[in-house]
């Protein structure tokens, strides 16, 4: 009983070395005309090799290669296993109650099954075991998205500000289709002497380690920031928290810390292995200098950072980001887009939009939607922008 599966067809695996009790097997399933698509093999070995083929599998106990439920448990041993239904002689119903608690979906007993029987017991068997595997999918879903949400909680702070002098518009993506988030983290904290300090940073990799990880690193952050530790220190801070909490070694994060006076007529810029702000006036657009950029945390053990000062204009945006936003492919180029495509983009946008800061929000969705344009859809690296804007 071989042939193509129908959308509707079951598969069936009859893991059996008496061949008599194959032939009735394949009589009985004849018998009612039932649409199932039957194999049949003699060992255990031969059955392993079909798992991933079949939807529910009938398994005899007494194989020349296994001997009670060992073979049972060596079935369910494999990832995402079939249905499996245990096939027992007329005094082994004990051993077949104890496949079912063993894992098994049901048993039959040999000499008392009739066609009708032995096809309502396949069907339960796949049934219920489908059903299983989607409430099994159903609570990873749940777990997953609280998970997430948690992480998001962490990685995407609500900023400390007062007043309505700054303006702060944040993006965050993880990359991809993923679901699970990234290492890149943010915060923007406004301390009592009316300094706005902010941070950006990327943890290397993706997954839930490295997003705990750009937490835990933001969090600490916060908590030195409001402390009133000097920036430099702070930095040096969160890389010997760096080099205790990251679950790899060599494992680094690259960070760029602002701290803008509270007149807002300048800012020290911190660069530890990222990406270096650009200024936005008007419809200009330039990349702050890197002369004192620093290594990433967690790369060498004495590393120090030092900021560079640099005068604000009136009328001052500055665009911080993590390097997702930058790594993406521009079709019909081996490169990759760049701070200097990046600056491009910025200014068309710019050019075309003269009232651009008064909606930065569309500046970012516009920059944005013309990255992945031009990447030919959605990025393949985490990202976070943050806008910091002067509104006084």
């Amino acid at each position: 009983m071989t042939g193509l599966s129908g959308a509707d067809r079951i598969t069936v695996l009859l893991v059996e070395d008496d061949e008599g009790d194959a032939v009735l097997v394949e009589a009985l399933l004849e018998e009612v005309g039932a649409d199932v698509e039957l194999h049949h093999v003699r060992t255990l070995r031969e059955a392993t090799r079909l798992l991933a083929k079949v939807d529910c599998v009938l398994l005899d106990l007494g194989l020349p290669d296994t001997t009670g439920l060992d073979g049972l448990t060596r079935l369910l041993s494999v990832s995402s296993p079939p249905a499996v239904i245990v096939l027992t002689g007329l005094n082994d119903e004990l051993q077949g109650e104890r496949a079912v608690a063993a894992g098994a979906e049901d048993y039959l007993v040999k000499g008392q099954v009739d066609g009708p029987l032995l096809l309502r017991g396949i069907r339960y068997a796949v049934g219920r075991k489908r059903a299983e595997e989607t409430q099994r999918q159903l609570r990873d879903e749940q777990l997953h998205a609280a998970e997430k949400t948690r992480l998001e909680r962490g990685l995407l702070p609500t900023p400390i500000l007062h007043g309505p002098d700054l303006g702060v518009e944040v993006r965050y993506r993880p990359g991809g289709s993923r679901m699970l988030l990234g290492g890149d983290f943010f915060d923007v904290v406004r301390t009592r002497d009316g300094t706005l300090q902010v941070l950006i940073g990327d943890v290397c990799g993706h997954g839930p380690d490295e997003a705990a990880l750009g937490v835990l690193l933001r969090i600490a952050w916060r908590a030195l920031v409001l402390a009133d530790q000097e920036p430099s220190r702070a930095l040096r801070t969160l890389h010997e928290i760096l080099e205790h909490e990251r679950h790899q070694p060599g494992l680094f994060t690259t960070v760029c810390m602002v701290s803008i006076a509270p007149d807002r007529k300048w800012a020290r810029v911190y660069l530890a292995g990222h990406p270096e702000p650009m200024l936005l006036v008007g419809n200009r657009v330039t990349e702050l200098p890197r002369d004192r950029a620093g290594l990433p945390l967690g790369v060498l053990p004495d590393s120090t950072w030092s900021g560079l000062d640099v005068p604000l204009p009136p009328g001052w945006s500055l665009l911080l980001y993590t390097d997702g936003l930058v790594e993406g492919r521009v079709k019909g180029d081996t490169e990759r887009l760049g701070s200097e495509r990046l600056i491009g983009l910025i200014d068309d946008i710019t050019r075309d939009r003269p009232d651009w800061a008064r909606d930065p929000a569309g500046l970012l969705d516009s920059l944005i939607a013309r990255v992945k344009e031009l990447n030919g859809g959605e990025l393949d690296d985490d990202m976070a922008v943050l806008l910091i804007s002067d509104q006084g």
